[in-house]
């Protein structure tokens, strides 16, 4: 009989997105994968697909139902292992497997960014750290994916089995590479812009958290600024409750010829590698994979200074980091690397080769799949000889 794993969380195209490449190598070891997460999104590498209604929102009901489904469904296929992701995810799934951990089920979960964290607000503290905390004495591994993470969970003494610290999920740096600049500028016309154009890119959600707003007024100011400059333009990919108010602030800036609204891409790695520099203005990240990527293609960071950012941008050296709402050194920021190639070209090599060494997929398959290992190696037979001293 095959051996199960479960992937829980919020959404499928989580599992898209970020974890192919682990689903794809377990099926290789002949592990039957199972996938439990809201959505209807046909899934690559996936033996099983169970979409449940799991919602954002700690508060919603519909958690409830999709807690009784996940108990009901881990009670149906006795898996060996279950892995869990996102916060709401991730905490039904711990609670509906603590029975079967007692019967040999091992449960990993990856912390992609806890929402407490030394720039949340107090709330989030109050809401989130006592449950991640009681959640973790359902854990068997617990995986952080930046170092205040990991130095938070164990400071403050996280009783989950195993607690590591992994740089994320990595990023395939074969797909995501830079060009040289008469490619850059191919690209560039093939895409509708002009060679010189000067292009920022973002991607991500539209939420209050992503703070979009941000970039838009910093765009304005550097309108302002730089009159002289070839044509500045935004692109901002991504959907979400706060487009359409970003469209419209774009509209009451004036800078509405300077933005592209790209809604949803699905060829991102062809996109960036025709930018000039990656720009973010988020609250709170774990480890923004959108930059990574950004990066492997040799583009210099601009981003407000979070604990996501600060592990992947060393100041000066792939980029800056910038004050919480500090507009206007982000736009001195936004100004060096627009009228200095010289520095953009230095800064993106080394963004290049920090994400080689540290956050390539190799490399950071190489820290996660011993985890899964670990847990592989327990046989079936154990699982049934607790099963039956159990009764």
């Amino acid at each position: 009989m095959k051996k199960k794993i479960l992937f829980c969380a919020t959404v499928d195209y989580h599992f898209k997105a970020f974890h192919y490449p682990y689903m794809e190598w377990l099926q290789a070891q002949g592990w039957e994968v199972h996938v439990a997460a809201g959505g209807e999104m046909a899934l690559k590498f996936t033996d099983v697909q169970c979409p449940i209604p799991i919602q954002r929102s700690p508060f919603s009901m519909q958690n409830v139902h999709a807690y009784r489904q996940l108990k009901q469904l881990i009670a149906t296929h006795k898996y060996d292992i279950i892995c869990c992701h996102t916060p709401l995810g991730g905490a039904l799934a711990r609670l509906a497997a603590r029975k079967w951990r007692q019967h040999g089920t091992k449960v990993i979960y990856t912390a992609h960014g806890f929402h407490f964290c030394k720039d949340a607000s107090f709330m989030n503290w109050l809401l989130y750290y006592p449950i991640e905390k009681y959640l973790a004495l359902h854990t068997d591994h617990l995986i952080t994916i930046n170092t205040e993470d990991f130095q938070l969970a164990k400071g403050h003494r996280f009783r989950a089995r195993e607690i590591v610290h992994v740089h994320g999920v990595g990023v395939d740096t074969i797909r995501f590479q830079p060009v040289d600049e008469r490619v850059k500028q191919d690209w560039k016309q093939s895409f509708g812009y002009k060679p010189d154009d000067f292009l920022l890119f973002n991607a991500s959600e539209f939420n209050q958290n992503k703070n979009q707003r941000f970039l838009l007024y910093a765009l304005a100011q550097l309108q302002q600024e730089l009159p002289g400059l070839p044509n500045i333009k935004l692109l901002l990919a991504g959907e979400g409750p706060l487009l359409e108010a970003c469209q419209r602030l774009a509209v009451e800036l004036g800078i509405h010829h300077m933005v592209d609204f790209l809604g949803f891409r699905n060829d991102i790695s062809d996109m960036l590698p025709g930018c000039d520099v990656a720009v973010a203005s988020s609250y709170r990240e774990g480890l923004p994979v959108h930059l990574m990527e950004a990066q492997a293609c040799g583009l210099p960071v601009v981003a407000t200074d979070n604990r996501g950012h600060r592990e992947l941008v060393v100041q000066g050296k792939n980029g800056w980091l910038i004050k919480r709402n500090d507009v206007a050194d982000f736009v001195v920021k936004l100004k060096k690397l627009a009228t200095e190639p010289n520095r953009r070209k230095q800064m993106g090599i080394y963004a290049r080769q920090r994400i080689q060494t540290g956050y390539s997929l190799n490399r950071v398959m190489q820290q996660r799949l011993p985890i899964y290992q670990t847990y592989m190696q327990q046989t079936s037979e154990q699982k049934e000889v607790s099963l039956w001293a159990a009764h």
